[in-house]
């Protein structure tokens, strides 16, 4: 059983057990659309008489079953709801706004955006530079927004009055305060049901005389008693999709007695969905069956309340949105989303001897009017609506791939992607539906140099195989010759793909790196200076000569603190900012020491500033940065080189004259296992060989490089040239194309699916996102390995030094004390390995403050290796005789 909406109706059908010839059609109904004088056929009795003629015309049995449960017009949501999940065609015979959701919808109503052209083509045709709106309800203000829109761009001013319904005064208050605005041009959008009573209060204000234009929207005008109106002089026009008098003729060529079903019906009277109502069940059942095997239908068990989806409810509207048939409501033809699309409005205008027609607006040719002896086309003739396309491309990111999804898709539906897009894009805006086909060996086309004949796409395009052409498709010169092209929907040119280049390993005296050499030796040279400098001060400083004996006020001699040794240590304390027990006394040695640490605060501060930063600076060794150096150091860095076999991208170096371009032309005519069969292939040895290098247009390259992190693009675009939908040499429709694509790229329409596909989509953007959450990585050791090793080296020189200075002291010592050299050095050696002690012997030593030597106070050498004194001096102890 399929489920079908028809207006407010949950239409459903299904092949009875008991009669395998009989197909019973049930509908359920909106109850309150079913009031009505007996003089208006209702909804019943027109899907009673759809049934009646489908049987009629196909030779099936079709019986209708109705029945009124619906309440309010939401309820068609959840008919869609249902629909959808069984997979079943969906049919409404009302107004809808706004592009399809659904995939199951058919509408058979005209749909929105093709009315508005029609209303806005009447409006220039009757030159309104200005007009007042009335509407009745948000419905019909939605309904008229479109309008509201065309007519601002083209700077109609349009004032917008809602028709208020006032106590006694009805509708009388709204017309009145026209009245009073001196507005001669009037639109009404209004139900059916309050139209006559709107004219009629609008007669009684005096809107309704030879100074007043009316257009109205309503397609049921002629349904309504215009009599009292016919007289009033007022230019009243409108339209209808409903000619009665077709109507007519159709119902004699049925034989249809028009008691059989309502014998006070007045087929005048019929309103627009009532006819929609029984064409769409006359066209569903031609549907199925003349498309739909009958066999089939009563296999199947497919109720509301079974988990099955339908089998045939998608091939039903597929068939319905594809085929056109003529009915009731004239010549019935859809849009890909399901739409009415193709069809006749007859331009109608009220006399005085009754409706008149005065010209037709057809959704492919415009407005056509008679009456006014001119004709008015808002369509070119080379117009798309309505047409069907056989749109082949490739399965090549990210223009067309295969959609991911765990539900089994059909049609279209199977495919996403940017091409994809595109075409979806440019059907809106034309009206055009479509149908994609792959080629499955991935060739987008290249012309055979013996026969002439070409291959891929271009070819399939050539022999009519398909209407156009779309993917990653180079528009050349020798491509035009075969075919034509759209302007180009994307620019692009070729560049080098390869991998990112390696980071050089850190130097050894990374640590130097945040000062130039010529820094450091000035930085040395100023080291050495101020070293001096002090040491000189120092000594011509006469307060910097201390006394070395606090204890003796008047001592033999005076020392300086500034030695050339105690200088330089000074100069190095300030400058690793460590200071020293050294403390400048004279002034001008204190106005030298303060400048020395201003100038290295300023030193140190810039070292410290820059360290970090070139310390977790990488520096990359680069193969090549363009294609010049790419040829330049082919042998040095054995690179490869390669494109796509028999693409745009090789053809375009065997053209050139360039030295560097014949160059590698001829490496790849003589390595062909370099090429690539498709260009995912280049990529993927790219990303294996660091000194590979795959030659791809610019566009492809950044898809590419937004998905694998380890490869980039290198160098200027070699060439520039674009990407274009191809089509038969001499297409009428090559110029309405081109002018669809540069209005979605002035639109950004272009720019918003580009971004969706190579930013977004399919795993985009995970490059870009890795380097914006990069942190400072940490500082490996062999970012500072010349620290560690410098620290060594000269912690193993001190103790080269200390070891020597030991050496050369006790020899010194040796000397002075005449004590063997070997066992002076015992003597050393015993007390530095004395770890429970900290005195030691102190060898060959004079008393301080006392006499120059202890010879000369008699002392024996037997004190020699006595302790040295706690305070310095060897106190004199004489003997005196009693």
């Amino acid at each position: 059983m399929w489920c079908v909406n028809v207006l407010l109706v949950f239409l459903t059908f299904f092949v009875l057990g008991q009669d395998p010839t009989e197909i019973v059609f049930g509908g359920v109904f909106d109850e309150n659309l079913e009031s009505g004088d007996h003089s208006d056929l209702t909804d019943q009795e027109a899907f009673k008489f759809a049934a009646y003629l489908a049987s009629k015309e196909n030779g099936l049995r079709f019986k209708a079953i109705t029945e009124t449960n619906f309440n309010h017009a939401e309820d068609v949501n959840i008919v869609q709801s249902i629909c959808d999940y069984k997979d079943t065609a969906h049919v409404v015979n009302k107004w809808v706004y706004g592009p399809a959701e659904h995939r199951t919808i058919i509408n058979f109503y005209p749909h929105s955006s093709y009315l508005t052209q029609a209303y806005f083509a009447i409006l220039k045709m009757s030159e309104w530079k200005r007009f007042t709106l009335f509407y009745d309800d948000n419905e019909s203000l939605l309904r008229m927004g479109d309008l509201l829109n065309l007519a601002k761009d083209d700077g109609i001013v349009v004032v917008l009055k809602q028709l208020d319904e006032v106590g006694d005064g009805i509708y009388r208050t709204s017309l009145k305060e026209a009245v009073r605005s001196g507005e001669t041009n009037y639109v009404i959008d209004c139900n059916i049901v309050v139209l006559e009573e709107v004219l009629r209060h609008a007669q009684q204000v005096g809107l309704l005389t030879s100074h007043y234009n009316y257009f109205i929207t309503n397609l049921d005008l002629q349904t309504i008693n215009l009599e009292p109106f016919q007289y009033s002089e007022a230019n009243i026009t409108g339209i209808r999709i409903v000619d009665l008098s077709n109507e007519l003729t159709y119902w004699k060529s049925q034989g249809i007695i028009r008691g059989d079903f309502n014998p006070h019906f007045d087929l005048s009277k019929m309103k627009t969905e009532t006819a929609l109502l029984i064409d769409s069940v006359i066209v569903l059942a031609k549907v199925i069956s003349t498309k739909i095997s009958f066999q089939n239908l009563t296999t199947d068990d497919d109720s509301c309340d079974s988990l099955k989806s339908s089998r045939h409810g998608y091939t039903i509207s597929n068939h319905v949105k594809t085929s056109k048939h003529s009915e009731m409501t004239g010549l019935i033809e859809f849009d890909g989303n399901g739409f009415r699309s193709n069809f006749d409005l007859d331009v109608i205008t009220l006399k005085d001897n009754g409706i008149n027609k005065i010209g037709t607006w057809n959704s492919s040719k415009g407005l056509i009017t008679v009456g006014h002896g001119a004709k008015h086309s808002i369509k070119a003739s080379n117009s798309l609506r309505n047409r069907t396309f056989k749109v082949i491309t490739t399965l090549t990111a990210p223009y067309t791939m295969l959609r991911e999804t765990p539900t089994q898709l059909f049609g279209n539906n199977r495919f996403e992607g940017f091409a994809i897009d595109l075409i979806d894009e440019l059907g809106k805006m034309e009206g055009f539906n479509y149908t994609f086909l792959i080629r499955e060996d991935m060739k987008n086309g290249a012309k055979d140099p013996v026969t002439g004949q070409w291959s891929g796409m271009i070819g399939d395009v050539m022999d009519g195989t398909a209407d156009l052409a779309i993917t990653d498709l180079t528009i050349t010169a020798d491509r035009e010759e075969a075919v034509d092209f759209t302007s180009p929907f994307m620019d692009l040119g070729i560049q080098i793909l390869a991998q990112k280049p390696k980071n050089a390993p850190p130097s050894f005296f990374s640590f130097a790196d945040p000062f130039a050499l010529d820094t450091w030796m000035m930085l040395a040279l100023a080291y050495v200076i101020v070293s001096l400098s002090f040491f000189i001060m120092g000594r011509l400083c006469q307060e910097e000569w201390t006394n070395p004996y606090p204890c003796i006020e008047q001592p033999e001699f005076l020392v300086n603190q500034f030695s050339l040794q105690n200088s330089a240590w000074f100069a190095v304390g300030a400058l690793m900012q460590q200071g020293t027990e050294i403390a400048p006394i004279a002034v001008s040695t204190r106005m030298v020491t303060g400048m020395w640490w201003f100038f290295v605060l300023i030193m140190v501060s810039s070292y410290t500033a820059n360290l970090a930063a070139f310390l977790a600076t990488e520096n990359p060794i680069h193969l090549f940065t363009d294609v010049y150096t790419l040829v330049d150091n082919m042998e040095k860095n054995n690179m490869r080189l390669g494109a796509k076999a028999n693409g745009a991208t090789e053809s375009f170096f065997k053209g050139k004259n360039d030295s560097v371009f014949k160059k590698i032309a001829k490496y790849m005519k003589t390595h062909p296992e370099d090429m690539v069969k498709e260009n995912k292939d280049g990529v993927k040895l790219a990303e294996d060989f660091n000194n590979y290098a795959f030659f791809m247009e610019s566009t492809s390259i950044s898809y590419e490089t937004q998905r694998h992190c380890s490869l980039q693009g290198y160098g200027k675009l070699l060439d520039d040239k674009g990407y274009g939908i191809a089509m038969r040499k001499n297409s009428t429709y090559r110029k309405t194309l081109s002018m669809a694509i540069l209005k979605l790229q002035t639109s950004g329409v272009l720019d918003d699916l580009k971004r969706k596909w190579w930013e977004e989509k399919r795993g985009g953007g995970q490059c870009s996102a890795v380097r914006d959450n990069d942190k400072t990585p940490p500082l490996a050791v062999q970012n500072v390995q010349g620290v560690f090793f410098v620290t060594i080296g000269g912690t193993i020189l001190a103790v080269f030094l200390v070891i020597a200075e030991l050496l050369i002291s006790t020899y010194k010592i040796s000397k002075k004390t005449k004590i063997p050299f070997k066992e002076a050095s015992s003597i050393e050696m015993r007390s530095f390995f004395d770890f429970n002690s900290d005195v030691k012997p102190a060898l060959g030593d004079k008393s301080k403050c006392g006499s120059k030597s202890s010879e000369g106070t008699g002392t024996s050498n037997n004190n020699l290796l006595a302790p040295a004194p706690q305070y310095g001096f060897i106190p004199t102890i004489t003997k005196e005789k009693l």
